[in-house]
């Protein structure tokens, strides 16, 4: 079932500041998110096969992730905090030790994402908004999104609700589709399953996840 709505009466102009274009410049971040997965996984005494049982992913892709070869989607990330017992946010973009944070353009934290089952597949790059907040429930992220041929579902805890900034973005919420375009949003349960990707080339999105 395909839902398209028209291109509402919007002046996508406004974003393109905010948006830009997100070049792919591996970050500490990046670089640093198996590192942390490996330091928390270890801290919890969880051997790779423990942590395979309580996630259901591979031995062999845990251990990819862990020594960054591959970048994994946020869903894989959520799944991996709640077998870790560890905030979502601490395995993104750190810990955070302040009150409330204000992040300027050109502070924006970048991480790109691939499949974790190839790892060369990059399904999207996405702008950490707030990663300085101490003890936060909530990733504020511009996300520049990618084709996605796999069409692999998601399915995770939390909730999300996604902004269209630029270009056509490709929903699949459960057995229903929708093309989503410049202005329109959704909100939905993670655990419904989900796929979101550029419906042809790229897009951008503003995205806010609750770990749930």
């Amino acid at each position: 079932m395909e839902h398209k709505r028209p291109t509402p009466p919007i002046n996508v102009d406004f974003f393109e500041d905010l948006t830009g274009d997100i070049e792919h410049k591996p970050s500490a971040v990046e670089q640093a998110i198996g590192e942390r997965i490996r330091r928390i996984r270890k801290e919890k005494g969880l051997s790779l096969e423990e942590l395979s049982n309580l996630t259901g992913f591979a031995v062999d892709v845990l251990a990819q992730i862990e020594s960054n070869k591959i970048q994994p989607q946020l869903g894989t990330v959520i799944k991996l905090s709640k077998a870790l017992d560890s905030a979502f946010g601490r395995l993104v973009s750190g810990l955070g030790d302040r009150l409330y944070s204000i992040t300027r353009k050109n502070e924006q934290k970048i991480v790109s994402r691939s499949t974790a089952q190839k790892g060369k597949q990059q399904l999207y790059t996405y702008r950490s908004l707030a990663p300085e907040v101490r003890g936060r429930h909530m990733e504020a992220l511009i996300v520049q999104l990618e084709e996605n041929p796999d069409k692999v579902m998601s399915i995770h805890e939390g909730e999300e609700f996604i902004y269209v900034l630029d270009g056509a973005v490709a929903l699949t919420i459960g057995e229903d589709r929708f093309t989503l375009e410049p202005g329109d949003s959704v909100y939905y349960l993670s655990t419904t399953p989900h796929l979101i990707a550029a419906q042809k080339g790229q897009a951008t999105i503003l995205a806010v996840l609750y770990e749930g």
